[in-house]
């Protein structure tokens, strides 16, 4: 059964939710969990982009008092996209599409944030990972001033396999990293363009950093030794648009 705050408990449940098609932001699941149901749980899940989480059953516990079987489902407040949808729609629109990519962000409301300077600035998605990152939940729609309930998120397993996907499909990969070789203002954002924010403790993951064409940074004159994320995608993103000539015609 679903709960008023969007929940779906009970294996059993969780399961025909999946096989339904509903979106489904997270699973959480107790540790021990070993039933022939929780196997059947597993293998509806295994092809699907569904983030698992495994945790102590104390955990589960104080989310829901109901008779849970050790699997809670939280239902997603959006449909999340696909990269490899999102791109071949936006060219035969006649787009010069502008996506950015968040590679590592935990912070919802930095996600809401930058979710509605992107819905603000014309940006074509946002483009997360399922593992360790952000989704989009209650507090991230508030902060993006409903941004989230309009601009696409794409939710993708593997993103080093969705940055080769977008310069295959001409995109220009551009990386905001403190290791960045010049100022933001001399990168060229004029072509398609994905520009990769990392988390604000980690950046950018090497890995992910050496397949892009591109890596600016944006200068600092005082102590501090970073921006905050939301504050540092809303100065790209506008430079971007900028060099665009977007509002010039």
């Amino acid at each position: 059964m679903i709960e008023k705050n969007e929940m779906i408990f009970g294996v059993r449940a969780v399961i025909e939710a999946i096989q339904a098609g509903k979106e489904i932001d997270k699973v959480l699941v107790k540790k021990d969990i070993q039933s022939d149901l929780s196997k059947e749980l597993f293998a509806a899940l295994k092809d699907t982009f569904i983030p698992v989480q495994r945790v102590p059953v104390e955990r589960i516990n104080r989310i829901t008092k109901k008779n849970h079987q050790g699997v809670v489902a939280f239902i997603s407040p959006i449909a999340y996209q696909r990269t490899e949808d999102i791109v071949p729609f936006l060219f035969e629109q006649g787009k010069n599409p502008l996506l950015l990519m968040l590679d590592g962000l935990t912070d919802v409301r930095n996600f809401g944030a930058i979710a509605r300077t992107c819905e603000c600035a014309g940006v074509d998605a946002i483009i997360i990972p399922s593992k360790n990152s952000v989704s989009v939940n209650a507090d991230a729609i508030k902060t993006s001033a409903g941004a989230l309930h309009t601009l696409p998120v794409c939710r993708e397993s593997n993103l080093k396999n969705t940055i080769n996907f977008l310069k295959e499909s001409g995109f220009k990969i551009v990386a905001a990293t403190e290791k960045g070789d010049y100022d933001y203002t001399k990168g060229d954002y004029t072509s398609p363009t994905c520009i990769i924010m990392g988390a604000e403790d980690t950046g950018v993951p090497y890995e992910h950093l050496a397949l892009c064409d591109e890596w600016i940074k944006i200068p600092l004159f005082g102590n501090i030794e970073s921006l905050n994320v939301s504050v540092a995608a809303g100065i790209l993103i506008y430079e971007a648009v900028k060099q665009r000539g977007f509002g010039n015609e």
